[in-house]
Parts: C-alpha cells; sequence; structure tokens
C-alpha cells in the first residue's frame, strides 16, 4: 500500500503530545560554583546543559496536540471491489481534536460531489483518527475520474479524493492492518479467513423520544471467533489489564481501564503516560465487542454504560482499544448488548451500532426523532 498506517490524503495524523516542564537551577548557585571554574571548561558545562532544553523545545514544537479548536479532515481509505463488478469508496477522517466533537451539516461545508451532496458521510466527528467510517456504493460501469468529499470547519476547507488508482485497493487483510489489528507487513491464515461480525438491531429502525428520556438499546451481535484474543504486539502494556465495561458486559463499571495495581505491577513509580509507545504504528487490542456512537446529530447523547470508543484513544488507560492496559469485556451469554441513551437536545439523530472483533467491524444504525 501507498499509505503508511495513520497516514491520510489530507495529512498525518498525530500523537498524544505530552506536558512537561523544565526546571532551571538556581542561578546565584550555578555562577558562584563556575566562577572557579576554567573559562574553557565553563563554556562546554553551559552548552552541554543547554542540549536537553534545545531537545525539548524541539519535541515539544512537532508534537503540539490539541483539545479543541482544530479542524477535521476528510480521509480516502481505498476502495474495494464487489461481487457483481460494482466497487465501493471508503472513506474515513482525522478531527485534530483531542476533546472537541464537530457538528457539520450536509450542504455546502460537508458535500461529496457528483451525485451528492448527501452520500452517507457523518455530520457529527468524534476526535482523532476515524478509519473506514462509511462506503459510497458505485455502479461497475462508473467512468468518472473523481468523487470530492469537501469539508469545511473552523474556518478551513479540506477535500478527499477518491479514485481507483490501483495502490489505493484494499481487502479485509489491508483493513486489519490499517486500524493495528496487525503488526506493519505481517499477516496469517487465521486473519485471511476472518469474517466480520454480524449485528442485528432490536426493534423498529427510526424511534421517538423525549428530551432527557432514556431510550433503550438492544443488539444481537454474532461472530466466527476470529481473530482470538489477544492485546496489542509490542505494546507497552499489551499483556496486562484491567478489563473494561461496554455495552452489555457484567464487568466493573469503569472507563478507565487503568487500575492502580495493575499500573503499580506494569511502571512501578514511572508514569506509563509518559512512556512513548514502543511501535511506530498503531495497535489494537484484538477482540469481540460492541459500541454505540452518535453518527449524525448535534445534541449531546450520553450512553450508560460508558461505550467503548470506535476512535483511536492511544491514551494510556482510555476506555479504547487502541489504549495500552485495555481489555475487551466479557461477552454477554446470549449475545445481546444493551444500553440506553439519553439526549439532551430535540432533532434527529442517527445512532451507529458497531460491532468489532478488533480486526473487521460491522456498523448498523437507527433514527431517532427527539422531541422536547
Amino acid at each position: 500500500m501507498h499509505r503508511r498506517n495513520g497516514e491520510t490524503r489530507s495529512g498525518r495524523s498525530g500523537r498524544p503530545g505530552r506536558a512537561g516542564s523544565s526546571g532551571t537551577s538556581d542561578q546565584t548557585d550555578l555562577t558562584h560554583q563556575t566562577s572557579l571554574l576554567p573559562a574553557r571548561l565553563v563554556f562546554v558545562a553551559v552548552a552541554i546543559s543547554l542540549i536537553p532544553f534545545l531537545g525539548y523545545q524541539g519535541t515539544s514544537a512537532q508534537s503540539l496536540t490539541y483539545s479543541r479548536g482544530q479542524n477535521a479532515s476528510p480521509a480516502f481509505e481505498g476502495w474495494e471491489e464487489n461481487p457483481d463488478g460494482s466497487f465501493n469508496f471508503l472513506f474515513g477522517y482525522m478531527n485534530r481534536n483531542w476533546e472537541e466533537e464537530l457538528d457539520v451539516p450536509i450542504g455546502p461545508d460537508n458535500n461529496i460531489e457528483p451525485g451528492g451532496p448527501d452520500q452517507g458521510q457523518p455530520t457529527h466527528f468524534l476526535p482523532r483518527r476515524n478509519r473506514f467510517i462509511f462506503k459510497v456504493r458505485m455502479p461497475k460501469d462508473w467512468n468518472g475520474k473523481e468523487l470530492v468529499w469537501t469539508l469545511t470547519t473552523q474556518g478551513k476547507t479540506e477535500k478527499a479524493y477518491a479514485t481507483l488508482r490501483l495502490d489505493s485497493k484494499v481487502d479485509d487483510v489491508v483493513k486489519a492492518s490499517e486500524t493495528g489489528a496487525l503488526g506493519a507487513g505481517t499477516s496469517s491464515p487465521e486473519v485471511r479467513a476472518n469474517q466480520p461480525p454480524m449485528v442485528t438491531i432490536d426493534g423498529a429502525r427510526h424511534r421517538a423520544v423525549k428530551a432527557g428520556e432514556p431510550l433503550s438499546l438492544v443488539a444481537t451481535v454474532t461472530d466466527d471467533g476470529v481473530p482470538k484474543r489477544r492485546g496489542q504486539g509490542g505494546v507497552v502494556g499489551s499483556g496486562t489489564g484491567v478489563r473494561n465495561r461496554g455495552a452489555g458486559s457484567t464487568g466493573e463499571a469503569g472507563s478507565n481501564g487503568a487500575g492502580p495495581d495493575s499500573l503499580a505491577t506494569l511502571f512501578g513509580t514511572r508514569n506509563p503516560a509518559m512512556i512513548p509507545p514502543s511501535r511506530v504504528t498503531v495497535g489494537k487490542v484484538v477482540g469481540l465487542h460492541l459500541s454505540w456512537f452518535v453518527y449524525r446529530g448535534a445534541g449531546k447523547v450520553i450512553f450508560d454504560p460508558p461505550q467503548i470508543k470506535v476512535w483511536e484513544d492511544t491514551r494510556t488507560g482510555a476506555n479504547s482499544p487502541w489504549a495500552p492496559l485495555w481489555k475487551p469485556p466479557e461477552l454477554p451469554a446470549d449475545g445481546r448488548w444493551t444500553a440506553t441513551a439519553t439526549f439532551s437536545e430535540p432533532g434527529t439523530y442517527i445512532l451507529r451500532a458497531r460491532a468489532d472483533d478488533g480486526a473487521l467491524a460491522t456498523d448498523e444504525e437507527i433514527t431517532v426523532t427527539v422531541a422536547p
């Protein structure tokens, strides 16, 4: 593939920056000590002392990340061929914020052309990198040169250009690799035989509820059991962790999977958030789970229990398959995952249920009309 893991046509996704502090020694004491040394030694000592400071400054400038205020960039992930000869263009995005979720209605600021403006793209943008979020099916006799997704956020317009370049063609192994389930350039018979999980949402596909009232959500998930559960290969903390609670799980509640005991065992007195990742590509924990998330709709939605993140939150202890120390929840015995969603504002929302085995995922959705 011509893309590197974490790259989009519009730019590369960043890694979380780490806050640090640079202390200064007592200038009076330093002057007193250096006055007793030859001038050449003083110069060398001062020059050496500046190296860590200059290195810190350079690293900080290159690794700045933001909680809010940044834009989102659309991404063309590649294309796949269907059995009937038609094909799908696959898209994702990179929201450069770590906390702020952006909303952009379909229209001049969020459109796909030709054939749009609405071709199933999201209007609610979760933080950071989100890969293979939706697909646009194209006929086998399509003779266009490009399909262009235009997205304007925070006053900045960016575009993703979908084409049928041969080096952009993807399959399930490429998807698993790009999302972090495989190490770069690796594969196996097990992975090649993997089929995506199936998810069925109970009840009507169109629901109505009042703002502030919980809406019951039930989804049934089936899977082939491939790949087998495992941690992130080569990632700090991949072998030990605390299982997170997901929809339908009976595990201990909490969105932070890193308990104090497990942290102490792995890192001693070191802060795990300050330890750099041990691989250059994103890593993902493999194991079946289900998550509900907002795909369209501008109001705040609270899920209970808190859902496993579908975006690449790589921070240690996050409730995310990309986070060190994370483990999948226990599977419900009957395969039924239950949750509730409470909407803060009236409007029309699209909620998606994603069944993810760590390598491949399947989405189903419902539309919810929320009255005052």
